[in-house]
């Protein structure tokens, strides 16, 4: 659009780096961070405001770990009011409180959402012009005839901010990540408002066998110093006075600078170290 600035320019120095650290042992996923390992484990710094990248009013941190057959993922969700309604994986959770988790890889990027009943919604996103016939994707997962496929096109909003310069993207439906762990654990009463709640955490595992699409050959579990793209974020649908704020307030580890969560390009740094976490 012109002139406009192209949002896919962002700055490198604006982008949030998280250092990961390795777990001497396994971890039991339960949705509960007081085990020694969360306790330990760096927090980040607190979520902003996806657009204005200013303070979050309600908290939300993660903190992660990993070993060699895990990559290890917490947040902590202050929220008043707990609520989750939806209780079918897949369903459109975006739609209430939710948190998210992007990792990039090359030419492509996977989307994992959790509620707060512990419901998942899981996506698989590839830049169209990566599959080819005879190319790295060219495989029966991606099989656009045979696998459940939607279109991502750009923006949320494409009057104001335009598409991204690469184009469409694939978005395989029913891709989930192979062997994913996950627990949520509520601080409060969920779904009733008639009392205030502390809020909730939840707790992932990724398997490092399952990152091979995403890592395309890159060493896994990664090597001291390596460099990952991730973005962690949470959206918050708010009513007041009777009217539902649009679209649901988000936030994430560090802005993006428009309201769209798809940009791998703004996605944080999380580098990762052989230090080892004692707990």
């Amino acid at each position: 659009m012109a002139g406009k600035k192209p949002v896919y320019d962002f700055p490198e120095k604006q982008l949030t780096t998280y250092t990961c650290y390795r777990t001497p042992r396994p971890i039991e996923i339960d949705g509960n961070l007081e085990k020694p390992v969360w306790q330990r484990a760096p927090r980040s710094s607190r979520f902003v405001d996806l657009v204005s990248g200013k303070p979050a009013f309600l908290d939300t941190r993660i903190a992660a770990v990993f070993d060699d057959n895990f990559f290890h993922l917490a947040f902590w969700v202050e929220e008043p009011d707990v609520q989750a309604q939806m209780t079918e994986r897949d369903s459109f959770i975006w739609l209430e409180n939710d948190v998210e988790v992007f990792i990039a890889g090359a030419d492509c990027y996977y989307e994992l959402q959790v509620n707060a009943r512990g419901t998942i919604y899981e996506v698989f996103y590839l830049w169209q012009d990566a599959l080819r016939p005879g190319s790295y994707f060219d495989r029966p997962e991606f099989d656009l005839l045979e696998r459940k496929v939607d279109i991502l096109a750009g923006f949320q909003d494409s009057s104001r901010y335009g598409r991204h310069s690469r184009g469409k993207r694939w978005a395989f439906m029913d891709w989930d990540f192979p062997g994913l762990k996950w627990a949520v654990r509520v601080d409060g009463t969920l779904n009733d408002s008639s009392d205030i709640d502390r809020g909730w955490t939840v707790e992932l595992a990724f398997p490092w066998k399952g990152m091979e699409t995403l890592g395309r050959g890159r060493p896994l579990p990664p090597k001291n110093g390596d460099v990952w793209r991730m973005s962690f974020s949470r959206f918050e649908a708010l009513e007041v006075n009777g009217r539902k704020i649009e679209p649901s307030i988000g936030w994430a580890l560090n802005a993006h600078g428009v309201y769209d969560s798809h940009l791998p390009e703004c996605f944080s740094r999380v580098v990762f170290s052989d230090k080892k976490i004692d707990w």
